[in-house]
């Protein structure tokens, strides 16, 4: 009888001590449920302990419920009670133990700060407004960083035998030609650097290209289409647009279309139609009522479907003639024949006085005093015509070289000549 009584019993819940975080404000609910040897004589006791101390009357604010019953042989008796703690203040965290002849339970409660929303509120709007600022960014500057990484990175199109960047087409009429050669012809030549070559007939007549225009074109990076009223008057644009679309992408690579706004939103051309079908081909801008601004998106679209400008200095050569070695002596910068190597016989010259880069050597110092002045003077300038029809340089070819690219000419004609 004794032994049963001094049995210890089995704890079951909880299996091991409890560490537990509830919030402030929260209830919590704690089981201690224990087996032991069941004897009528041996009636075990549960009580509650917080902090070493056992429950009293001042442990009114929690509430406890006890059960107790048997196993079915009756041999083992099992003892469960629960615990309702309300944790209003932090003075009821702290180790409940529940005890049973001398063995006991433990719950330990530690405050748990409870999960606020503010942080993580502003976190998102934080987040949120990064990319709203981001998105803003992009949307003002996207054209300009793109203009620099081309201008950095972009690939240089020289070496390539062009001599224009690009081929303007436009309609013989008084608005379309205001537009293109006082608008789009000065920005494009003397802001940015293109050089263009203008055509205001039919770019397609008869729906077919000419000989003149598939030379022209071949010479020219880029094809401009300004896609005015008066353009789509014409015949190739009314009988069969898409076609002559297929004939210009053979021509040119993604061609460039430019719209008037104004227009763009009256116009019910089937081109326009098909244009924007095929936006993956062909470059198509509009131009706005503010477009007429340099730093306009307008002309920054423009600039990226152009091809890269090369930078280079004045005094330097154009690098796409250096690179196709062109031979033409109008266009050597360092030839042996400009260069003024000084006179090795300086005692020959007349009164000391260099001649001149291109002409000849002086004529022979008429030195017989029996010859009279007038006579020596008559024969000297017989010898200066001579020796200017016999000049060293062909210029038989001047005619028909195109020097309209070049802005670094020499002149032939000295101060001397004039």
């Amino acid at each position: 009888m004794a032994d049963l009584c001094s049995r210890p019993p089995e704890v079951l819940l909880p299996s091991s001590n409890q560490t537990l975080e509830p919030a402030l404000g929260s209830q919590i609910t704690l089981n201690c449920t224990v087996r032991l040897p069941f004897d009528q004589q041996c009636i075990p006791a549960l009580h509650w302990m917080k902090d070493g101390l056992l429950f009293g009357n001042e442990s009114s604010q929690y509430t406890s419920e006890l059960q107790t019953w048997l196993s079915d042989n009756e041999t083992e008796a099992f003892m469960s009670s629960i615990l309702r703690v309300n944790l209003t203040s932090d003075e009821e965290y702290g180790v409940f133990a529940c005890l049973v002849r001398n063995t006991t339970a433990t719950f330990t409660l530690l405050r748990s700060e409870a999960a606020g929303h503010v942080s993580a509120v502003l976190a998102a709007l934080l987040v949120l407004g990064l990319l709203l600022l981001t998105a803003a960014i992009y949307a003002k500057c996207r054209l300009n960083m793109l203009l620099w990484y081309r201008n950095r990175y972009g690939e240089l199109e020289i070496n390539d035998g062009k001599l224009y960047d690009a081929y303007v087409s436009y309609a013989n009429s008084p608005d379309d030609t205001k537009f293109v050669n006082f608008i789009m012809k000065p920005q494009l030549e003397n802001r940015h650097g293109y050089k263009l070559f203008l055509d205001d007939k039919a770019i397609l007549p008869n729906s077919e290209p000419s000989a003149d225009l598939i030379m022209n074109v071949s010479r020219c990076r880029r094809l401009i289409v300004v896609l005015s009223h008066a353009y789509l008057e014409q015949d190739w644009c009314n009988n069969n647009f898409r076609e002559g679309l297929w004939r210009l992408l053979e021509l040119s690579q993604r061609p460039i279309f430019v719209a008037f706004e104004s227009q763009y939103r009256e116009i019910e051309h089937p081109a326009i139609n098909l244009l924007k079908q095929h936006k993956k081909v062909v470059t198509l801008l509009l131009w706005r009522a503010d477009s007429m601004t340099p730093s306009s998106d307008f002309w920054k679209e423009l600039c990226l479907a152009l091809p890269r400008k090369v930078s280079y200095q004045r005094t330097m050569g154009d690098p796409q003639t250096q690179l196709q070695e062109d031979k033409d002596p109008m266009l050597i910068l360092h030839s042996s024949y400009l260069e003024y190597r000084g006179d090795p016989h300086p005692e020959g010259d007349l009164a000391g006085v260099r001649g001149s880069i291109l002409r000849g050597p002086p004529p022979p110092r008429m030195t017989d005093p029996k010859v009279p002045p007038a006579l020596a003077a008559g024969i000297m300038e017989d010898v200066q015509l001579e020796e200017g029809q016999r000049s060293e340089i062909d210029i038989s070819d001047l005619g028909s070289r195109n020097y309209g690219a070049r802005t670094d000419f020499y002149c032939l004609v000295t101060e001397d000549d004039l």
